[in-house]
């Protein structure tokens, strides 16, 4: 028979249950107790969370190096207007989330870490029903800074094909909790012995991979992206694009910069194919569906978009101080 659990147990618990994952959680901010936690067991979030039972809240993840949080506004951005098409009034400025981040990373006394930023509808029931959540509730947590992929895996990513149906419309554009379908196809990478497995629309356009985004550099040189329709835009690739079309389009490293309906068909023809996202940063694969791309080894257009990359992420005017 299970016994009573108090407070007094749940002290007893925090002190004695101590994984060795914990080691990557510094701190965390809640609005809920309204204050910063460096013990790994009270970041939790109530049960009664519709962002728990419901999968309603929205999440953003970026990294902070040296004190110092890289393409904030553009997160930030993210994060409000997926609020906004959800109907979920946040209370906060950015400023007042700009100025937490610091309070956390202060606390978890890092200035390197991987910022996760969510926000929830709020606790006051179990049924479907938002209208039961008084007030949206705010995390922020500061967890261990990963490599990026490449540093760990310089010759390059494994990428198979995903038979996971992809989300579509606001589901897909908007930044929420609601991560099933994206699991399942990190699940499949892994039991695939693979590093990504990549998604397709209805109509067998590629989409993206679990948490990253994806792109191919044709054989005429045109870094292709796909349709925002059935993919969330990520900041990173954003903002990779930018630094292509302003770059390298110019010197003539690439022919075009352009977002399109890429099938399947047209993937065993790339010259290259990327990976983009916050952790990884630019990733070149080498190996598709079992196949080599182009001759097996990371390609020129990764070579020079990673360059500009890592530059960037060293440019004043990207980076938001908050320590």
């Amino acid at each position: 028979m299970s016994r009573n659990f108090g407070l007094e147990d749940f002290a007893a618990f925090c002190r004695g249950h101590k994984p060795a994952y914990h080691a990557n959680y510094y701190a965390m901010y809640s609005s809920w107790w309204g204050g910063i936690t460096t013990e790994p067991n009270l970041m939790v979030v109530p049960l009664d969370d519709h962002m728990v039972h419901r999968g309603d809240g929205l999440f953003e993840t970026f990294k902070c190096v040296d004190g110092a949080v890289y393409n904030l506004e553009a997160h930030l951005a993210r994060l409000e207007n997926g609020a906004k098409a959800i109907a979920l009034e946040m209370p906060w400025s950015r400023e007042d989330i700009r100025r937490i981040i610091g309070e956390v990373l202060q606390a978890g006394g890092q200035r390197d870490a991987l910022i996760r930023v969510f926000v929830s509808r709020g606790p006051g029931g179990h049924s479907a029903n938002p209208y039961e959540c008084p007030v949206p509730l705010l995390m922020v947590l500061a967890i261990r800074l990963p490599p990026p992929f490449m540093q760990a895996h310089p010759e390059g990513a494994r990428v198979g094909m995903s038979a996971v149906p992809n989300k579509e419309g606001m589901f897909a554009q908007v930044k929420s909790v609601n991560y099933l379908p994206n699991v399942l196809m990190k699940k499949q990478a892994v039991d695939a012995g693979v590093d990504f497995m990549l998604g397709f629309d209805k109509d067998g356009h590629m989409t993206e991979l679990p948490t990253e985004n994806f792109g191919i550099v044709t054989a005429a040189r045109v870094l292709q992206v796909p349709r925002p329709d059935h993919i969330l835009l990520g900041t990173t690739m954003l903002r990779v694009l930018e630094l292509a079309r302003e770059k390298l389009v110019p010197a003539g490293v690439l022919a075009g910069v352009e977002q399109a309906d890429v099938p399947r068909s047209e993937l065993e023809q790339a010259a290259e194919m990327l990976v983009f996202g916050t952790s990884p940063h630019v990733t070149a694969v080498t190996v598709f569906a079992g196949r080599p791309v182009g001759d097996g080894k990371p390609g020129p257009v990764w070579r020079e978009l990673s360059r500009l990359f890592e530059e960037d992420l060293k440019n004043p005017a990207m980076l938001t101080p908050v320590m």
